[in-house]
């Protein structure tokens, strides 16, 4: 779970230090390429989270998310169609589904050893 976090630092403090700026050209390509590699890191957090994760399905999925992305922003160039709104989409709708699912499992986790104290205890500790 922590190697998929501390590759995206990495890859924010290059991108933060190197020197350059991207063509114009090709900013929504960099743009869905930096939403498939945060939906494919969300999705592995959540798949460890469920103890379903698979360092081959992450990989290939982070891969054939991005060249699949790329494919479907060139058709719609060449088409004349502004396609790559699809893919914020679906790229979003994904990563808010792990973000939640993340989200609710550590809120329960937490909440859980709440649960484990008195009433009596909680009491104490939190007088209104």
């Amino acid at each position: 779970m922590l190697l998929p976090l501390i590759g995206l630092l990495v890859g924010i403090s290059i991108a933060f230090f190197v020197p350059g700026s991207i063509n114009p050209e090709y900013s929504v390509y960099v743009a869905i390429a930096i939403l498939a590699a945060l939906d494919s890191v969300l999705g592995g957090i959540s798949a460890n989270l469920r103890k379903k994760f698979s360092m081959i399905i992450f990989v290939t999925g982070l891969f054939g998310n991005a060249i699949l992305s790329a494919f479907i922003i060139y058709l719609g160039e060449k088409l004349g169609l502004d396609l790559y709104v699809a893919i914020v989409v679906v790229f979003g709708t994904r990563m808010f589904q792990n973000f939640g699912f993340i989200r609710r499992f550590y809120v329960e986790k937490y909440s859980n050893l709440g649960k484990q104290l008195s009433i009596e205890e909680l009491d104490q500790t939190n007088p209104t």
